[in-house]
This record gives C-alpha cells, sequence and structure tokens, in this order.
C-alpha cells in the first residue's frame, strides 16, 4: 500500500500565505466549519479585517447573504452579498506569480519605476499568444454559463477551475490581496467587482474579467454580458457603445501611432451615443508584467506617453457609464461603481502592434457566447 503525502498548509493570512505547522484557527471558523490556519496571533489579528468576510452571520443563518456593508450609501440598487467563500486552492505544480503568497508585486512595482514600454522578442510573443488563447476559452466558458438564477461567486468558481485546468495561475488571485480569481462587475459596477453570492437577474448585465499567468506571461480580457433578454434600452445602447468603443479604438492602432490619441477616438464615440467615458481606470502594457507601460487612458485629450511601436504588447479596455464618468469605490476597497447608480460596461482586448497594424491576440472566435443587441429592437 502506498503512502499518502498530505497538502501543506498555509497561512490564510493572505498578506503572508507561507507554508505553516501552526495549529493557530480562527475560533469563529472553527464554530462555523470553515478551515483556516494562521501562522501565528500577529498574522491571524493582521488579516482579520478581511478575514471575517468568509463568515455567515449568525443571527440570519447559514445559507442567507447578508450586506456587510448596511451603512455604506450605495450609490444603486446592488449590495454586497457576503459571506465570501474562502480562498481558492491552486495545485503545487501550477507556476505561481510573485504575489501568489503574500499580495505584493516587488518586480511589477520596480519595472514600474522604468516607465519604459516592453518590445516583445517572437518567442516572448508565442507564450504571450499562448496565454491570451487560454483566456479567450476561459472566457468563453465563464460567459456561456451566465443566465438568470447563476451566482457570481459560481461563476469564479467556473473560471478559477478552467485556469488551473489549463496549467495557468488565475492573475487577479491575491493581486495586492485581492481575494478571488476573477472580477465580475454587475449593472453599475464599473470594474474590480468581488464575486459574491449575488444572483444574476434577467435584465442585468455582467462584465466578467479574465487574466491568466503562464510561461511567465500574462493574457487580459473582459466582456460585458447581457443576462436574460428583458434588457431596457438605455442599458443597451451603453454595452453596444462599449463595445463599438472599443472596435473603433484597435482600427487605429498601427506603428507611428500614438497612446494618447485613442482616447480621443474613444470618447467621440460615447459621447455620440449619450454616454460618458470614465477617467479613473486605464489600459495598459500586459505580458512578463499583469499591468505595465504604455497608459492607455480611454478620454480625450489626455497626455498618456509613447508611441505604438512593432512588438508592443498592451491592452484597451474602455469603461463606458450610462451617466456620468465619476466613480465611487465600495469599502471594500475593490469594487468601483458610478457615482449615480447607473449602468456601466466594459469590453477589453490584448493587442499586438505589428509590422503593418495591429493582431488581436484575445479575438474571439465563431462559438464565442455574447451577441451584439440591436438597439432598435429592444424594449425601452
Amino acid at each position: 500500500m502506498s503512502e499518502t503525502t498530505a497538502s501543506p498548509t498555509y497561512c490564510a493570512n493572505l498578506q503572508c500565505g507561507k507554508k505553516t505547522d501552526s495549529q493557530l484557527k480562527c475560533p469563529i471558523c472553527l464554530k462555523q466549519n470553515i478551515t483556516s490556519v494562521f501562522c501565528d496571533q500577529t498574522c491571524f489579528e493582521m488579516s482579520y479585517k478581511q478575514h471575517k468576510a468568509l463568515h455567515w452571520d449568525e443571527k440570519k443563518g447559514e445559507n442567507v447573504p447578508y450586506d456587510p456593508f448596511e451603512k455604506f450609501a450605495y450609490p444603486g440598487k446592488l449590495r454586497a452579498a457576503y459571506p465570501l467563500t474562502p480562498k481558492r486552492e491552486i495545485p503545487e505544480s501550477i507556476v505561481k506569480t510573485e504575489w501568489a503568497a503574500d499580495g505584493d508585486a516587488p518586480e511589477e512595482q520596480n519595472n514600474d519605476r522604468l516607465n519604459s514600454i516592453p518590445v516583445y522578442t517572437k518567442q516572448e510573443i508565442k507564450k504571450i499568444r499562448k496565454a491570451c488563447t487560454y483566456g479567450r476559452e476561459i472566457l468563453d466558458i465563464a460567459g456561456a454559463a451566465v443566465k438568470p438564477g447563476i451566482t457570481t461567486d459560481e461563476i469564479d468558481a467556473i473560471v478559477h477551475e478552467e485556469t488551473i485546468k489549463r496549467n495557468c495561475y488565475p492573475s487577479p488571485l491575491n493581486y495586492y490581496n485581492f481575494p478571488k480569481s476573477v472580477c465580475t462587475s454587475v449593472n453599475e459596477i464599473i470594474c474590480h467587482g468581488v464575486p459574491d453570492k449575488t444572483v444574476l437577474k434577467d435584465g442585468d448585465i455582467v462584465n466578467i474579467d479574465v487574466s491568466v499567468y503562464i510561461d511567465g506571461f500574462h493574457a487580459d480580457l473582459n466582456e460585458t454580458y447581457y443576462v436574460g433578454e428583458n434588457i431596457a434600452g438605455e442599458v443597451i445602447n451603453t454595452v453596444e457603445t462599449a463595445r463599438e468603443c472599443l472596435k473603433q479604438a484597435i482600427k487605429h492602432c498601427k506603428p507611428g501611432e500614438t497612446f494618447c490619441s485613442l482616447g480621443d477616438i474613444i470618447e467621440q464615440h460615447a459621447t455620440e451615443n449619450s454616454c460618458s467615458v470614465v477617467r479613473d481606470y486605464c489600459g495598459h502594457g500586459v505580458g512578463k508584467y499583469f499591468h505595465c507601460a504604455p497608459q492607455v487612458p480611454h478620454y480625450a485629450r489626455n497626455r498618456a506617453a509613447g508611441i505604438m511601436k512593432p512588438g508592443m504588447v498592451f491592452t484597451i479596455e474602455p469603461m463606458i457609464n450610462a451617466g456620468s464618468y465619476q466613480c465611487i469605490t465600495w469599502p471594500d476597497d475593490w469594487t468601483s461603481s458610478t457615482k449615480d447608480g447607473k449602468v456601466s460596461a466594459q469590453f477589453e482586448h490584448t493587442l499586438l502592434i505589428t509590422n503593418d497594424g495591429v493582431e488581436i491576440l484575445t479575438v474571439k472566435n465563431k462559438k464565442s457566447p455574447g451577441s451584439p443587441k440591436n438597439r432598435i429592437s429592444m424594449k425601452h
């Protein structure tokens, strides 16, 4: 009979994540049958504000979602729906990002100080292309699962499972202590929505932002999906405008063009369709680093530096709002909502500048879910 090797235990503090032989456990987790071990009392106390998101509300019961931010003045109808599920496990065999254990990204931070735009070799582009192919496959599987009744946490579980199935690491997981493997942004959420027990309803929209890491390189892409069929006219207009903004910006990309010019194209189209462009977040270089130069703002008259050259890889990911471009962050320090509570939509591709134009590395295929809707034929 062969012996079984026990899986190593890691500290549940997302800012630590070290292997540990400690038996120190959260008393509430013990009571609620949640697995969590901490190196020591200091690790436990440091992480408790974030860790307690895993606990269910004993007054309401184990299976009843609750809002941990009841005193927060939400600008829209969406609410946080806790408890969160524990951090999903990554097999030992998968090569991990520098932030996988403790949430910190020193190599990325050091590269930011150089403020130079990477130009990749053919061999490096081959690896980025592989990551992008996997990213598209994963996003398509997650997008196909979108329907009324599914929770955003269930989408996270799908993305996580499909990512590790391909021997990839889900880039968002523990990136500056982000607790999940994907961002799911519903209705008025602009970006960085944390998957929880929110149940998607007919008439909602949800953006799924997938990022994967394999062979030392990242891919990044996202799409906004309609939930059900009874979608309001303003919502369709916002989603389709965001889709078109990205498409028009990509057409402009080629060697010699400036990154700052993309914002002029995007904002003009958004304005023509009675929408606004978010200014607080931008596209970015991607590849060896999850985020790096160039910065790619989506609003007009920006001053982003850089000229496109063959071998550069970056994202364009315009966030388009039905109302004001301004945003507000939830108390979880991640979820970004429109300030007026109106809907927001986003689409993102990873792009490669070629000798004579641009290649969409995360391009959709004929079987990809998430088709456009006709503005005219839908109900208002």
